[in-house]
């Protein structure tokens, strides 16, 4: 039994220090504007005060003007409240505009601060999350979190304000009376203590249902296609009907808490203010209290709740805070399996030698181990081989071999757990990463088109390349007739994904992407297993011609492909075997 408790204690501990590391690390993003969370902070206060002037006013305005008979002192009176009011407007407004951009600058810094940790994640990291799951954490919990962080600061700060300034003239004009209100928070508080665990639970739970229709209409809009062919429509729609439920019925439940957790503060609210004025109506009629007091006191009072319902309301939504804070921790917590190299003197020289030289790249594998999960079986086992530059080498195996695994080894999306990969003699663990991608080029069989035009999709691994070296990629890719058969030419949209392209155009453009990446290696990962033979012979004649100086890899199972090679490469069993040309057939 202690060591239960024990277990348990450590564990809440645990949670505490990392809520602690969750606040401190977006605070990180509140602390670059400390000078504009000032300022709005002032403004808040300066409109706080204004409000607060106004039932003072007011109660001056009965009691010195109307009841008094003074017509010159309720002109005066009128005309201060009315410059306060157009004052108190005036400064709402401007805090309203800085208000919204503080907003905007903090939600886009932590957005592009979590987008860019999610860059350097490990295709592993995305193979085990949804998409629609890391788009809801990065949209919807990013924004709670923004919102929570400049909004129930404001909230808080000016609730406070307006609660202190309320009270205040609530003791002034009544104490005794004030006094009694008072006894209306902690019977709040402790209800809203119990309702809090029961609004977290049922805020998560509503996260995850959304997050799953997230999933669900990333993965088949983008498979519309192949759902129309197989008559899945209905199936597919039942789905997200029955998904839609789900989440109504999170929202239903949610909905009913936040409404107990509004509606039973409020009830006990009004149920104080009606007593309120009736012990207050009966000294006015007993002529211990001005009528205008009451008034203000009245005024006051319900300026008090509203801060009270504010502050009540921030309570609850820390426990949104904290559990979107959770999902988003969960992402930028993620350990990239990589780490980038800063520059050293062996990368420096071989960068200035590539820039120098048109060589293409001699690739060592020594003595690689490598496996996705520890414990389980490797990959690669002791892989090794020697790929002169500019050769052409044909590495075949079974489907799950590990080939794929290799080739991402070589663009470092992953580090082996023994052995290395030498570039041109140097560790490619010692070469910035941007580096190495840039020299080390990959065409897949999936070939990845953003939206956009022809000519921005061939720019994108260089988007600094003149305008001539791109009229040539395009040329030598063979992309010329296409373009001037088109109306914008190279600024005609491709649809998303290309979709608007065939498969061989499509591989085209990735042809010239890496033409004008100008790579010392590239690799074809099944570039043209989606293609018939004679388009697979022209690709393949267009890549030996336009890559002849560098080093070409080429991983397929065709044999017209493979007998253009100069050296073949087996992977079988987690080793890489030199292999002849008869043997590749023969085991094709």
């Amino acid at each position: 039994m202690w060591q239960q408790t024990l277990d348990a204690d450590v564990r809440a501990m645990d949670t505490q220090a990392d809520r602690r590391a969750s606040l401190a690390w977006l605070f990180g993003f509140v602390r670059p504007h400390l000078r504009a969370v000032g300022l709005l902070l002032l403004l808040s206060m300066l409109a706080s005060l204004l409000v607060l002037v106004q039932p003072y006013l007011t109660k001056r305005m009965i009691d010195e003007g109307l009841l008094a008979g003074n017509f010159e002192q309720l002109l005066w009176i009128a005309s201060t409240l009315l410059a306060v009011a157009m004052g108190s407007t005036l400064l709402g407004g401007i805090n309203r505009y800085c208000h919204t951009r503080l907003s905007g600058q903090i939600l886009f810094a932590l957005r592009e601060s979590v987008y860019r940790h999610l860059q350097t994640l490990s295709p592993t990291f995305y193979a085990r999350r949804r998409t629609g799951d890391v788009l809801s954490r990065l949209d919807g919990d990013v924004a709670e979190i923004q919102r929570f962080a400049v909004d129930g600061l404001f909230s808080a700060v000016s609730g406070l304000l307006g609660l202190v300034g309320s009270v205040a003239m609530l003791l002034w004009l009544n104490w005794q009376l004030a006094l009694a209100m008072l006894a209306l928070i902690p019977l709040q508080l402790v209800y809203l203590r119990f309702i809090r665990p029961l609004v977290q639970r049922r805020t998560r739970r509503l996260r995850e249902r959304s997050a799953d229709i997230s999933s669900f209409l990333v993965e088949t809009l983008g498979a519309m296609k192949f759902i129309q062919s197989v008559g899945a429509e209905g199936r597919e729609s039942e789905r997200l009907r029955k998904l839609n439920r789900s989440y109504l019925d999170e929202l239903l439940h949610l909905q009913l808490l936040e409404f107990a957790a509004g509606s039973v503060p409020s009830s006990m609210t009004t149920l104080f203010r009606a007593g309120a004025f009736l012990i207050g109506g009966y000294a006015v009629i007993q002529g211990e209290m001005e009528l205008g007091a009451l008034i203000a006191f009245s005024a006051y009072l319900g300026m008090a709740v509203g801060p009270v319902h504010t502050l009540l309301g921030l309570y609850m939504a820390v426990q949104r805070l904290q559990v979107s804070l959770d999902r988003v921790c969960e992402l930028t917590q993620a350990s990239p399996l990589v780490t980038d190299s800063v520059s050293n003197p062996a990368a420096d020289l071989v960068e200035s030698e590539t820039r120098a030289s048109t060589e293409a790249a001699e690739i060592r594998i020594a003595q690689l181990n490598f496996g996705y999960e520890a414990g389980a079986d490797p990959v690669l086992r002791q892989a090794s081989a020697l790929i002169a530059g500019a050769s052409r080498v044909g590495i075949v195996g079974s489907s799950g071999a590990g080939k794929s695994t290799l080739i991402d080894l070589l663009q470092r999306h992953y580090d082996p757990q023994q052995g290395a990969i030498l570039l041109d003699g140097v560790d490619i663990r010692q070469l910035p990463l941007s580096q190495l991608r840039r020299r080390v080029a990959v065409v897949s069989q999936e070939v990845v088109l953003f939206r956009g035009s022809i000519e921005d999709n061939v720019r994108y691994a260089c988007p600094e390349a003149e305008p001539e070296a791109l009229e040539q990629a395009l040329q030598q890719a063979g992309l010329t007739e296409l373009i001037d058969s088109l109306p914008q030419g190279g600024q005609t949209q491709i649809g998303e994904r290309g979709a608007r392209l065939s498969g061989g155009q499509r591989q085209r453009i990735a042809i010239a992407r890496a033409l004008l990446q100008q790579p010392q290696v590239l690799i074809l990962d099944e570039a043209t297993s989606a293609v018939d033979s004679a388009t697979e012979s022209q690709v393949m004649a267009s890549v030996e011609s336009l890559f002849r100086n560098r080093t070409l890899i080429v991983i397929s199972h065709r044999a017209s492909t493979l007998a253009r090679m100069d050296q073949l490469l087996r992977l079988e069993n987690g080793r890489l075997t030199p292999i002849s040309a008869a043997e590749a057939f023969e085991h094709e």
